[in-house]
């Protein structure tokens, strides 16, 4: 009799898991048919543009994967997203559909494992952060009929928040055979390292990440002599390749049996190559420190030149600092470490450079940062490295 009413309202009161699925099929149509109004054109049709250059031509599944990351999480000029202002605008939302909607706002990304089928839902192991998703279509069972255990699927999924552990598939689903695995852990490793936030969303990982960078410092600090360098570009590339190398090497003595039989990884690989704007400058700062991890600053000896000799550096040096207080994609650490190493001059560098008199770093100096660098302080500091599971270590060692 359970199973008969099923579609209900749960004790009278909540609604079924079967009656939100429903509705978010409603709900998600009438949400992309507003992100896709003349509205909001002067957004939407860049990145469509953008994605089909050069030849002007866009599948429908990277059409469909596009539409959906811009009304779920793509940023207006004034910081909402287009679910935002649907549910703003929603009058005849109920506090339900409220729910279910923002929670879309935080989709998880990855490249799954399908650990079992069942008989609506299947149960996703996500490669990338390696947890397992209970997941439904809000297109119904028939969206799972053509994948088997142990194949792959490349997609997003949001929560539903009233029914916890419940999942749905949001955009474009790929799906990918079991004779794929080796390419697919490739694809879920190359996801983990350039967005180590997705790996994050689980938060054993988190702790596994501070204890590897914690080791890996201790081991850049013992091969370098230090955590702090100023390196020429082409220095800087040849010591990090060198010695991540080095690690390669050691990792594989210490797993002997990983190594037997197979090809060893060739010998001279280029692990680390800087981007143009660093490369181009006169001197890189290499700092790997123990919250913000590895990091790189251009022209990172100029600026030390101004702490340690104000009254000799020119406007050049001055203009280097501003640009590191402004741009958003350095963190407060470089000036941080160098007001801390030279406290007998930071006062002067900074009340030149703002034109406070009474500036001193010890009583104002965070309070700028967190003037100029709100971002940084907005979240939780995460590890600089991604944590690899077993099973997506052992796909992509050929182990099944």
């Amino acid at each position: 009799m359970a199973d008969a009413v099923q579609g209900t309202r749960q004790g009278g009161g909540e609604p079924s898991l079967t009656d939100l699925i429903k509705r978010s099929a409603e709900l998600k149509g009438q949400l992309v048919a507003f992100g896709q109004s003349a509205r909001f054109d002067r957004w939407l049709t860049p990145l469509l543009l953008e994605a089909a250059e050069p030849e002007r031509q866009l599948d429908e599944g990277e059409a469909i994967r596009i539409i959906d990351h811009f009304v779920l999480r793509y940023r207006l000029p004034d910081g909402s997203t287009v679910v935002d202002r649907f549910v703003a605008g929603g009058k005849d939302l109920t506090a339900v559909d409220r729910e279910m909607l923002l929670g879309w706002r935080d989709p998880v990304e990855g490249i799954f494992e399908i650990q079992c089928k069942e008989k609506d839902a299947v149960v996703l192991l996500n490669l990338v952060d390696d947890l397992e998703y209970r997941t439904y279509s809000n297109a119904g069972p028939a969206a799972f009929r053509a994948v088997s255990k142990g194949s792959f699927l490349h997609t997003c999924l949001v929560p539903v928040h009233s029914a916890g552990g419940a999942w749905l598939v949001s955009g474009a689903m790929s799906s990918y055979p079991k004779s794929s695995a080796t390419g697919i852990a490739q694809a879920a490793i190359r996801l983990a390292t350039s967005q180590p936030e997705l790996v994050f969303r689980n938060p054993a990982k988190i702790e596994q990440g501070w204890q590897q960078m914690g080791e890996d410092r201790a081991a850049f600090v013992e091969f370098c002599g230090g955590d702090e360098l100023v390196l020429a570009p082409a220095e800087a590339e040849d010591l990090i390749n060198t010695y991540y190398r080095r690690r390669q090497e050691a990792a594989l003595v210490g797993q002997p049996d990983r190594a037997r039989g197979r090809r060893l990884p060739d010998r001279d690989p280029a692990f680390f190559e800087l981007p143009g704007e660093l490369a181009d400058s006169k001197s890189i700062g290499v700092i790997y420190d123990e919250v913000d991890g590895l990091n790189f600053y251009a022209d990172y000896g100029m600026l030390r030149e101004l702490f340690e000799n104000p009254a000799l550096a020119g406007r050049q040096h001055q203009d280097l600092l501003r640009t590191y207080l402004r741009e958003e994609s350095i963190a407060p650490l470089p000036i941080r470490r160098l007001a801390a190493a030279h406290p007998q001059t930071a006062d002067a560098v900074f009340r030149k450079l703002l034109r406070k008199p009474g500036f001193t770093w010890s009583e104002h100096g965070e309070a700028l940062l967190r003037q100029r660098k709100p971002w940084y302080y907005a979240d939780e500091p995460r590890p600089g490295v991604s944590v690899i599971g077993d099973r997506l270590s052992a796909l992509a060692g050929g182990r099944r």
